[in-house]
């Protein structure tokens, strides 16, 4: 099976960076999706923050947009997401996936941001 695995969080104050990481096994066909990251804080619903089309274009929910950037290097069944002034309520479980026909989900990467 396509595992997915996820990297790069950690514990930050508010108004710095962190760069997630999310690779594919191979096979996936990755670039052959439109991909996202997903978060989930503890007792809430899994949400989709950001998302790129096979084309490559992008979209965002409003409480990161402008903050967080979502890239792809298909080449290597790469997903990046950029995430800028974080904000203690980005504190969650971050994952990624397809938009469509998930994989399993893989671990996730933990964001814990302190004000």
């Amino acid at each position: 099976q396509v595992q997915l695995v996820e990297s790069g969080g950690g514990s930050v104050q508010a108004g710095r960076s962190l760069r997630l990481t999310c690779v594919a096994s191979s096979g996936s066909r990755f670039s052959a999706n439109d991909l996202g990251w997903y978060r989930q804080a503890p007792g809430k619903q899994r949400e989709l923050v950001a998302a790129i089309t096979t084309g490559g274009s992008t979209r965002y929910v409003d409480s990161v947009k402008g903050r967080f950037a979502i890239s792809k290097v298909n080449a290597k069944n790469t997903v990046l997401l950029q995430m800028n002034s974080l904000k203690p309520e980005d504190t969650a479980i971050y994952y990624c996936n397809k938009l469509r026909n998930f994989y399993p989900w893989g671990q996730g990467t933990q964001v814990t941001v302190s004000s």
